[in-house]
């Protein structure tokens, strides 16, 4: 596949003048454009294009809906999708179905050169930045992994602006034991033993700890 076809969408006008104007510069064979999911899926349907740049959220069909349509439909479009999240979910969901490449909107100039010429060559072609921000929460759930049940609900307690005496009362324990636990927990974490960093990271963490 020397110079695939290829179609592209985004509900964002400017985004998609500049892709498109850099896959004509380049030389790339674009047969088609939408700006909204359900154009995007029609012409998937029409053209049957070798490679599909789609945006992940628009309008009408987002593009994990059209991927799902072309797996079920049987579609040989190779799908790909650029986005801004960056959610561990989403990602899952894209390799689910059998999506041949995700790059992150704010590099998707940088590789996309790449992305086309990897999916051409029938491989998967997911963003090094994406693959590099999962492996850092797989770390950080690892950690989160470590922590025992008490500590765990310790730290959703401190979430709720409790205090050591609150978490005491509440738990039944010592304030010397929440104390203990407190400590445990900063060292597991590997935070800086300073007053309000466990605060702060219970805070800004605690839908990890529903």
């Amino acid at each position: 596949m020397k110079n695939p076809s290829i179609i592209t969408a985004d509900d964002h006008p400017l985004l998609l003048k500049g892709l498109n104007d850099f896959l004509i510069e380049k030389k790339y064979n674009l047969i088609g454009s939408a700006n909204n999911g359900r154009e995007a899926y029609n012409l998937i349907i029409k053209q049957e294009p070798d490679i599909a740049i789609i945006d992940i959220q628009m309008p009408y069909m987002s593009g994990l809906e059209i991927a799902k349509n072309c797996k079920t439909h049987g579609s040989r479009t190779k799908v790909v999708l650029i986005t801004l999240h960056k959610e561990k979910e989403l990602y899952q969901k894209a390799q689910e179905l059998n999506i041949f490449g995700y790059i992150l909107k704010e590099v998707a100039i940088e590789e996309i050169e790449n992305c086309i010429e990897t999916v051409s060559g029938g491989h998967p072609y997911f963003s090094p930045k994406i693959k590099e921000l999962l492996a850092f929460e797989n770390v950080e759930d690892s950690t989160l992994n470590s922590l025992t049940p008490s500590e765990r609900k310790i730290l959703k307690l401190i979430a709720k602006d409790k205090t050591n005496k609150d978490i005491a009362s509440l738990l039944f324990i010592s304030y010397r034991t929440v104390e203990k636990h407190r400590s445990n927990i900063i060292n597991k974490l590997n935070l800086e033993p300073k007053t309000n960093s466990l605060l702060i990271w219970a805070k800004e963490n605690h839908d990890k700890l529903l």
